[in-house]
């Protein structure tokens, strides 16, 4: 999923490659171990399909001449600036392209069951789909949970020792709070048909 990744970071703005690498560690967390190693190949994989293109984000050569009130120091200060201008560079940046809006929008509705990291990923670019689709999001994961809480539940009641059963408690306990917590998701979307800041009903809401 680190191209949806890519995508939805660039979706909000042109970034270079230090800067995505950041912003990918913090978005996916530290276990997916984002380095440039896996970052550049799939940057490459998106610019061969057309979904990202490279543009130039320039690098400003330092702050702009503030005068100091001593002409002597106004003269050094001038004669640095000079000095500094031939060092001004650009890098490269990637910003993603209509093609790529419409692959990150595909890949952000792919109804296929979803495990923990994706689910994440996918919850945290929410703000990019409509009403319908979010809540459809929920719902998905709201079934897989409770298909799995289901499972958990019709296992056979073999002997097992206190910590393996203790390990299966703590799961099951966890698949329940998580549950919990996607019905309140779920709750707070249903309930949310008025978009606060433009007071009219948000997109998709009349069909939820």
């Amino acid at each position: 999923m680190l191209e949806l990744a890519v995508l939805g970071l660039l979706a909000e703005q042109p970034l270079h490659g230090y800067e995505l690498k950041k912003r990918l560690s913090e978005t996916l967390g530290p276990l997916w171990g984002i380095s440039f190693g896996s970052l550049y190949p799939a940057l490459r994989r998106l610019e061969r399909h057309g979904d990202i293109e490279e543009t130039e984000a320039q690098e400003s050569g330092g702050r702009g001449f503030v005068p100091t009130g001593s002409l002597d120091g106004d003269l050094a200060a001038a004669r640095r600036q000079r000095r500094a201008r031939p060092g001004r560079r650009t890098r490269k940046a990637y910003r993603i392209t209509e093609k790529g809006r419409s692959t990150f929008a595909d890949l952000l509705t792919d109804d296929q069951a979803d495990d923990e990291r994706t689910f994440a990923l996918k919850l945290s670019f929410c703000r990019f789909l409509s009403a319908g689709d979010r809540l459809a999001l929920l719902e998905r994961r709201r079934n897989q949970l409770t298909q799995r809480l289901q499972k958990s539940r019709r296992e056979p009641n073999r002997t097992i020792d206190r910590y393996t059963r203790a390990l299966l408690e703590h799961r099951a306990r966890s698949t329940q709070h998580d549950l919990d917590w996607i019905d309140e998701l779920i709750a707070e979307e249903r309930a949310q048909t008025v978009d606060p800041t433009e007071g009219r009903p948000t997109e998709g809401a009349a069909s939820a």
